[in-house]
């Protein structure tokens, strides 16, 4: 009976001694798994908003950026493109190309973080210059002498119809029927060479299908120094188009309809504009009765008159604009509208 209560205590010894070593393991085998999950953290420390500024600020091409992979907690696998990088915008027309794509997988036993090496191909830091007239109002002279190209160059851009711009059109030729969208609109700011010989700023609101249109064709006018009295928004007459062209002003968008019909103009719509209307009057018969618009052009209905001014078939102004598959007025047959350039669409 000893002996069996001996051997009885010594298998119960035994078999203590076994979970004592069981557990002993299981301790250093958690320990081990934490000590490498540990290491893993440490060594990727992947923070996005970090990596950017890398991207962004590259100084030449061929320049290498390496930055961890993201590691997932499942069987999934994704994909990171650094393409999206915050700060390179259609402004400043930077262009970044990359092949970065990032993939990481883990599985039940196995984790793993893996290091991406991405070559930046092409990164334009030069950022395009804000324009100098941007504070200046419509009509102001301009002393451009010491300018760069490219700064005269940003003197011609269009933007989207801002919260102050929309204030001076609301209620004229913004009227309150109108059915052209604001956001169909853009304004559009240029230099031009003025009846004096100065640089001027212009200003005029167009459909946001042909402002880059008049961005070309104005910047190629102001080089060859063709002449334009003055560009203002026809709102700084009420959105009188009578008024405007009497000034020999010329604009583009304003909600109105044709004299004497109830057919929505292309001004409606943002998509015909008027140059030195004074110079290139409307002509045209309403009930029977011969009109000419603005009065004040009627001298130059004889379109062989000697004036700089006048638009024809062998004018800059006009070969440009058709060149931008604009129509001219002066083509009609049933009138003539000699300021008049639109587009289709």
């Amino acid at each position: 009976m000893e002996v069996a209560a001996a051997a009885s205590a010594a298998v119960a010894e035994g078999s203590k001694g076994n979970m004592r070593r069981r557990e002993t393991f299981r301790s250093a085998s958690l320990f081990i798994t934490a000590a490498l999950v540990l290491g893993i953290s440490a060594s990727c420390e992947f923070q996005p908003e970090a990596v950017y500024p890398e991207i962004i600020t590259v100084p030449s091409e061929g320049s290498y950026i390496t930055e961890p992979a993201i590691i997932m907690t499942n069987e999934s696998t994704v994909s990171v493109s650094s393409t999206d990088v915050p700060g390179v915008s259609e402004t400043n027309a930077s262009s970044v190309s990359s092949n970065h794509t990032t993939r990481a997988t883990t599985s039940e036993t196995t984790e793993e973080t893996t290091m991406i090496t991405t070559k930046v191909t092409t990164v334009e830091t030069t950022a395009v210059p804000q324009a100098k007239t941007a504070l200046l109002t419509a009509f102001s002279t301009v002393n451009v002498s010491g300018w760069s190209d490219a700064e005269i160059r940003a003197c011609f851009y269009a933007e989207e119809i801002s919260d102050e711009v929309f204030a001076r059109m609301d209620g004229k030729s913004f009227k309150a029927d109108c059915t052209t969208k604001r956001s169909d609109l853009r304004y559009v700011r240029v230099l031009h060479i003025g009846f004096d010989g100065n640089v001027r700023v212009g200003e005029l609101v167009a459909n946001k299908k042909i402002a880059q249109d008049f961005i070309d064709i104005f910047y190629e006018l102001y080089v060859k120094e063709y002449p334009i009295e003055k560009m203002v928004l026809v709102d700084e007459y009420g959105a009188d188009d009578n008024l405007s062209m009497a000034d020999n002003n010329t604009s583009c968008f304003n909600f109105r309809r044709v004299v004497g019909s109830k057919t929505l103009s292309r001004h409606a719509l943002g998509m015909a504009i008027d140059i030195n209307p004074l110079y290139n009057p409307w002509i045209y018969e309403l009930d029977g009765v011969p009109i000419t618009d603005p009065p004040g052009g009627a001298p130059y209905i004889d379109r062989t008159v000697d004036c700089p001014y006048i638009i024809d078939h062998d004018d800059l102004c006009y070969k440009l604009l058709i060149r931008h598959g604009f129509t001219w007025g002066g083509d009609w047959t049933t009138s003539k509208d000699y300021q008049h350039f639109s587009k289709a669409g």
